[in-house]
């Protein structure tokens, strides 16, 4: 008697989706012990502000023979900085000072499903998330956010400006290539002027955000004048100095 063959049952359909980063950078430069110093001041006035970031380490003003180079990379971890990559480094210093090479992402936000070529080509349009605001991009200068921004939330739009006609969250973040305008709170974080834009500006209605920065430069809520706290305010960049100025 033959065997019964039984068809194979069919594969399942692997399912790839984009995710869509903004990495903090820091940029250590010698002496490190000083400098690690200024970190620990910024994570006193701001406990959370490295908190579940992918942060990259720009090594551009290093040299391999800077003292406590070998140190860092485990100082930063104690400190809780997750960092996803290093730039600006030579490949012999894993080897010279004993660093283990971050590898991988973590994070992220999920966003719309991609189709992925027998080539293993993205499409493109995938690195900010399958097309989804680099379509926006395309269709007009600015993106409108028609709704409230929840907690969790991150608008990326390094294209141009963004505007909430609606409040920003707690634990939510915008960040535009352009100025951003909120029409309600912000409670969030707000990221103004991505690749060098100095002349990009941050305004809304009431200000009691988390964290506000132009083209690098940034403010913690702690740091930020107690009198226009609630009040409608616009943030500017004079020179290399964040200004938060009252609107009214």
């Amino acid at each position: 008697m033959s065997e019964i063959q039984h068809p194979s049952a069919p594969l399942p359909q692997i399912r790839v989706r984009g995710r869509s980063f903004m990495a903090l950078v820091l940029s250590p430069e010698p002496p490190l012990a000083a400098w690690l110093q200024g970190l620990d001041a910024q994570i006193t006035r701001s406990a959370s502000f490295f908190a579940g970031r992918p942060v990259i380490l720009d090594c551009g003003l290093l040299d391999a023979t800077d003292a406590g180079l070998a140190e860092l990379l485990p100082a930063l971890a104690d400190r809780g900085v997750r960092l996803i990559a290093i730039e600006g480094a030579d490949a012999a210093w894993p080897a010279t000072v004993g660093w283990d090479w971050p590898q991988g992402f973590a994070g992220g936000r999920a966003v719309g499903p991609l189709e992925v070529p027998e080539d293993g080509a993205l499409p493109a349009g995938s690195a900010t998330g399958a097309g989804t605001l680099a379509d926006a991009a395309q269709v007009q200068p600015s993106l409108l956010i028609e709704e409230p921004v929840r907690s969790g939330q991150s608008i990326v739009f390094a294209e141009g400006d963004v505007t909430v006609i609606g409040s920003v969250a707690s634990g939510a973040e915008i960040a535009a290539g352009g100025s951003i305008h909120i029409y309600g709170t912000l409670r969030g974080r707000a990221v103004a002027g991505l690749g060098g834009n100095r002349d990009a500006r941050i305004l809304c209605r009431r200000m009691n955000a988390e964290l506000i920065a132009i083209d690098g430069y940034y403010m913690t809520a702690e740091d930020m004048p107690v009198e226009l706290i609630g009040k409608s305010t616009q943030t500017r960049l004079d020179d290399e100095t964040l200004l938060l100025l009252p609107l009214d």
